[in-house]
Parts: C-alpha cells; structure tokens; sequence
C-alpha cells in the first residue's frame, strides 16, 4: 500500500515485510514492525517510569534520522527483528506481567498501521506514544481512544537546524500542529496516587549546544499555547555527540552546565509550572540501552 503515515509524504508502495516486494521509504522500514528491543525501562520521566519501570518498546527506523540520534544504532543502522502484530501484541502482555506500569512505543509512527492492530482490544496499563514529534495530524486521529499518553519531543524552533540536523522540513509547524491534535485527544494531564501519569502530553525539549536562543523561543511557545496543569515540560540535559555529530563541529561536545542553567532559569522564569528538569549526569552513554534483541 502507498505510505503516507508521516510527514515525509513518501508515497511509495512499501513491502509488507522485508522479503516482499515493494519500496522502502524515508523510514526504509517494512509495514511489519520491526523491534530492536522490549523490557522495563526506569530512565523516562518520573511519572512515566515510576518504581517499576516503563514497559518499552524500541522499534527499529525512524522518519527523522537526527545525525546525534543516541539511538542511532536502530534509527539509522536499523537493528532490530521483524515481528507479526500477534507478537507485538504478546510483548506489551509479557511486559505488563513483568510489573509494567505502561506500555510504551518508541518511535512508533512508521509502524502505525500494525500498532493500531495491535491495539484493537484496550490493554490494562496506558499506551505511551512516545515520538520525534514529526507526525501528521492525519495519522494521529486515528489513535484517539487508544493512547492515554503523548511523549513528543520538541527539538527545533529554527527550521535550517532541522533540515541541516533531521532532514525535517516545516519541523516547527508540523510538530506544534502534532502536539496541538495531542492535546486534543487526552486533555490536561492527571496523576494518580503514586504520582504516575494515567493521561496528558509530556512536551520534551533537548538543549543542544550553541542553541540557547531555539530552547527560549521552543519554551515560549509552549508558555502561550498551555496554561498550567495542561501539559507538563521536560527539560532534558542528556545530549551527547552521538552518530554522526563528529561531522557537525558546533555540536560534537556535551552542552556545559552553564549553557543547561541558562535556559533552566529561562524556563522557572516562565510561565510553565508543571515538568522536570535533568542534572548533568543524565548526559552519559551508559544510560543508551543495548539494542540486542532483548525481549524480542
């Protein structure tokens, strides 16, 4: 079938599973899922990953293909083991009788068609959509009623840098458009008891090096387009030059802490109450999982 999941608009005729015939596109990925790895995840955000851990799912590919990417290994190289939508289904089981307090997809949006498969019966724990946030509306709609959570990124306010640095042209637009239908969908975020997400949108921001003044303007508009107790902000401090950054100068070296500061002060400033910030030493390859085909 033509491929028109993401942004990208491909268009091509994409193989029903690797062996098949067809075309791959932007996602160079198959219409089965393909999955890198799956189990208890405890380094998300504290309402995502409680004491438990996140129940999460690493498919392979990607429509983005950020140069940094610290999951490269799956986004860009494509590691991972084709599965039907019957296992994927036993996975988020396996997973939630392992103590999961959700079920989380990583990059999902180019496998949307087996998800939404897979997601036919409600699960027992909510559904993480855990993405780039280069999504178009068109897709997102038909998986209201069956995500509980949104976990987009925000990366860029400044389009040359997510052309130079993602190939994603309209970056800014497309993805506040995403976030917007996001909202929608779930409505203002709510906490149980153990302080765990049960639905809402967390927004991520990562501060990149040299990129202060995209992280005020990203920070800006989510202070004009929420009031508080609508969605939380995620201020994350864990880049490190991974990939191909080495071809990219001015970001091949870890953000100092006296950049991460100044848009730390910059957002407490502002009118976001709700969200996290990150210490320094959350930007350390040893928190990268190992993409070995566990729980696969």
């Amino acid at each position: 079938m033509e491929c028109y999941v993401c942004p990208h608009r491909c268009g091509v005729d994409r193989p029903a599973t690797f062996a098949g015939p067809g075309t791959l596109g932007s996602c160079h990925m198959p219409m089965a899922p393909v999955v890198s790895r799956a189990g208890l995840h405890h380094w998300e955000e504290p309402c995502i990953s409680g004491s438990r851990g996140s129940g999460t799912v690493f498919f392979t590919g990607c429509n983005l293909h950020c140069v940094f990417c610290q999951n490269y290994d799956i986004s860009s190289l494509d590691q991972g083991r084709e599965i039907t939508v019957t296992r994927l289904r036993q996975i988020y089981q396996e997973l939630i009788a392992q103590g999961a307090h959700n079920i989380n997809l990583v990059t999902p949006t180019h496998f949307a068609e087996a998800i939404l498969q897979s997601l036919a019966e409600p699960l027992s724990v909510p559904v993480v959509y855990n993405t780039s946030g280069f999504e178009a509306v068109d897709t997102l709609t038909r998986f209201k009623g069956k995500i509980q959570i949104y976990l987009p990124d925000l990366k860029y306010y400044d389009d040359r840098a997510a052309i130079k640095y993602s190939n994603a042209y309209e970056y800014f637009r497309t993805t506040t458009n995403a976030i917007k239908e996001m909202y929608r969908q779930v409505g203002d975020y709510e906490l149980n008891d153990e302080g765990l997400m049960t639905h809402g949108v967390v927004i991520r921001h990562l501060v990149m090096p040299g990129m202060l003044e995209d992280s005020k303007k990203i920070i800006d508009w989510v202070a004009r387009t929420f009031k508080p107790g609508q969605v939380m902000f995620s201020l994350m401090h864990q880049y490190v030059p991974y990939g191909k950054a080495c071809d990219y100068p001015e970001i091949n070296r870890k953000l100092t802490d006296e950049e991460y500061k100044e848009i730390e002060d910059y957002l407490l400033a502002s009118s976001i109450e709700d969200g996290f910030v990150q210490e320094g030493e959350a930007a350390d390859c040893k928190f990268i999982p190992t993409f070995d085909g566990t729980g696969v």
